[in-house]
């Protein structure tokens, strides 16, 4: 375990957590729903888009059967492929330093979203944290494979063990209930993030919260 850091590694949601990619999210949404004869979200009902594998969101949302929301997906994740991923994404301030020093520490990490894992790669790279990144997980193209938090968290786990990596102490970084009950189907404590995209009351069972990026690194690297 990295003497920097209480943990041996650390998994990182992506959309809320490390990017806000809203302004683009909610592009495709509004073209795509508006397509299939259904309402677009408002900025604030994002709330309830981002988090959640989109397969799911579509049916939970906007009342699809599952052959509909896959349709959709397809449909939008389209748009996203001709828009280009990074379009109008930006990294919430500060994550991209704290990700760079937890690295130069010795603490390995690994993502664990549940947006596409080649929007994933793309993300990072573009943002130059590819680098700091032992691996780098999300879900399958088809979004229904493997998209389930807790399948992501394991993969994620299965992943770094391969690479050698103590997983011993892994705690999951992330802004979502969706990250508090995927992770403790593992038994990996999550940190719950205040600057993503989620209601007070998600913050329930995570084991410690962080309401800005200098509370969040006081909890990462204590002794930093």
């Amino acid at each position: 375990m990295p003497d920097a850091s209480p943990w041996s590694c650390i998994l990182w949601d992506v959309d809320g957590t490390i990017i806000d990619a809203s302004d683009g999210i909610l592009r495709r949404l509004t073209i795509t729903l508006e397509h299939f004869g259904r309402p677009a979200p408002t900025r604030p009902e994002l709330v309830h888009w981002i988090g959640p594998p989109m397969f799911q969101s579509f049916q939970d949302q906007a009342g699809m059967t599952p052959d509909e929301a896959t349709t959709a997906v397809s449909w939008y994740r389209a748009l996203g492929l001709k828009d280009g991923y990074t379009t109008g994404a930006r990294l919430f301030p500060g994550v991209a330093d704290l990700i760079h020093d937890l690295h130069r520490a010795g603490v390995p990490q690994a993502t664990a979203s549940s947006k596409p894992e080649q929007q994933v790669v793309e993300l990072m790279r573009f943002f130059d944290l590819t680098p700091d990144f032992t691996t780098m997980v999300g879900a399958t193209p088809d979004e229904r494979t493997l998209s389930a938090k807790a399948d992501i968290v394991a993969e994620a786990l299965r992943r770094l063990q391969v690479a050698g990596v103590d997983v011993s102490r892994p705690v999951l970084i992330g802004d979502r209930h969706h990250d508090i009950e995927g992770g403790a189907a593992h038994a990996v404590p999550v940190i719950f993030v205040r600057w993503g995209f989620s209601w007070p009351h998600e913050s329930e069972g995570a084991a410690a919260v962080a309401d800005d990026m200098s509370q969040l690194r006081s909890l990462l690297l204590p002794g930093a």
